[in-house]
């Protein structure tokens, strides 16, 4: 499936931004890089983000940066943060404030997150086989509004982070989980408490019936949380508002076996994506060659399927990964002792 509005870049060679960011980041994107230069001739331009880019400039994206992200065919994405630029002053430059501000300047309003359990890794998550087994969801999250992006602020000993949301960028969001979903979307909300989760729902209620040949339903994110972990296999496509979707996306993350093994992409209408794994910068690891990189490998598949329109490459890659694991590749986090290079190498052998 296509995305609407993600067009095949037009350029003979593609151009590829590559963001490594922080902690783990540039480990996993220079076996991100072999693995794409194994599969085609692009051009890789390399830029700073995140605490990177705090540290070189002040700024955690430069204009300069998101110019040129936006003048790719695609933007590739490893990780931001680390405990060396945490602060608790608001006016603090955070390496977190790269990445929204990349999601916004770029306009990609929606992150898709796919969960489907590879057969080799059924026993790999904390969850019984016969509970994941079979599971295949998307987690379709709004990314650029909500409580991330209001009005936020101190007053005496007060502190307020303010959730809007108009009827347009839910319309959009939903169009998106619509076109995705191939039996029921499950759209999550708290319309029992929150004014814009009963605008979420109303809005969401009225696309629905322009796809009449899709189940729609509405859970309270609560519930939600509760039945990823009871009954996953029932979930076809999760739609969600920004912070109920970081958090749900994230404990979906587990049905995989590791939070290292979940990619995902960004988009908007138009213009380049961004594609990154789903985990942090672990900074507790970096350094010892134990960071897992078969979600960066996943997300480099979903920027040639989504942001590229190369569906066989993305297919030939997610190929090689679950070759890969079928053979007994088995990093750390998820039962094995394989290095970043040693997977990076397990993988182009598949190629």
């Amino acid at each position: 499936m296509t995305v609407a509005g993600v067009a095949p870049a037009t350029r003979q060679r593609r151009q590829i931004a590559v963001l490594p960011g922080d902690g783990i980041g540039p480990e996993i994107m220079a076996a991100a890089c072999e693995v794409l230069s194994a599969l085609g001739d692009f051009e890789v331009v390399e830029h700073s983000i995140g605490g990177a880019s705090i540290d070189a400039s002040g700024s955690a994206l430069t204009p300069a940066v998101l110019a040129a992200c936006r003048e790719s065919d695609a933007v590739l994405l490893g990780a931001v943060g680390g405990p060396k630029w945490d602060s608790t002053d608001p006016d603090a430059t955070r390496p977190e404030q790269g990445l929204l501000g990349l999601r916004k300047g770029m306009g990609l309003f929606a992150n898709l997150r796919p969960v489907r359990p590879t057969a080799a890794l059924l026993d790999a998550s904390p969850l019984r086989r016969e509970r994941i087994e079979g599971t295949d969801l998307l987690v379709v999250r709004e990314l650029t509004g909500g409580i991330y992006f209001g009005e936020r602020g101190r007053r005496g000993e007060v502190a307020f982070d303010t959730c809007s949301y108009s009827v347009a960028e839910i319309e959009r969001i939903a169009q998106i989980a619509f076109r995705f979903a191939r039996r029921l979307v499950t759209s999550v909300d708290k319309a029992n408490v929150l004014e814009t989760s009963r605008l979420w729902r109303e809005t969401v209620e009225r696309v629905a019936g322009e796809h009449p040949q899709i189940e729609l339903e509405h859970m309270l994110v609560d519930n939600a949380a509760m039945q990823l972990i009871a009954r996953p296999t029932r979930f076809d496509v999760i739609l969600t508002e920004n912070l109920f979707g970081d958090i749900l996306s994230d404990e979906a993350a587990m049905l995989t076996g590791s939070i290292g093994m979940l990619p995902s992409a960004s988009i908007g209408v138009g213009g380049p994506g961004l594609f990154e794994p789903v985990h942090g910068s672990a900074p507790d690891i970096v350094g010892t060659h134990r960071a897992n990189p078969l979600a960066m490998f996943g997300s480099v598949a979903l920027m040639l399927r989504y942001g590229l329109g190369a569906q066989a490459l993305a297919a030939r890659l997610e190929s090689a990964i679950e070759r890969a694991l079928a053979d007994g590749l088995r990093t750390a986090d998820i039962g094995g002792a394989a290095s970043t290079e040693d997977a990076t190498k397990a993988v182009l052998a598949s190629l």
